[in-house]
């Protein structure tokens, strides 16, 4: 008898990940560098870049240092510095494998990159942001 379960985990599918992105508030779809990856920007900052590749799918999320630290050790084989960055922001980025990642987990990180380009706005440039999503919700 085993201990363990053994299951099959379905890999969130690409236009979940973009469908989620874009529902974020003021968020755009762009391609700065080609095809690949999909960039996701907030107000134009790049919070996420999404690589489709069937046989490497992955994504890169902006993060602070810490939340970056925690989760390449809770997910040392998911989730490492961001690969495609200078060794100056890569503490800043995360580049996760996305093949048997949690769904939920990814979700919170990329809330977690959307608030962290939130947050990097002066509080004047966060307060038009914020007054624009109340004005667009009435």
């Amino acid at each position: 008898m085993s201990f363990f379960r053994h299951h099959t985990r379905q890999i969130m599918k690409l236009e979940n990940i973009k469908e989620y992105c874009l529902n974020k508030y003021k968020v755009e779809e762009t391609y700065p560098f080609g095809n690949v990856p999909i960039c996701y920007k907030l107000n134009n900052k790049i919070f996420a870049q999404l690589y489709p590749y069937s046989e490497d799918y992955k994504i890169t999320l902006k993060c602070t240092t810490d939340m970056g630290q925690f989760y390449r050790m809770v997910y040392p084989e998911k989730v490492v510095r961001g690969y495609h960055c200078p060794p100056v922001q890569q503490p800043y980025w995360n580049t996760v494998y996305l093949q048997d990642f949690p769904d939920e987990e990814l979700l919170n990180m990329i809330d977690h990159a959307y608030e962290v380009v939130f947050q990097s706005f002066s509080k004047k440039v966060q307060n038009q942001i914020l007054e624009s999503k109340v004005n667009n919700d009435k």
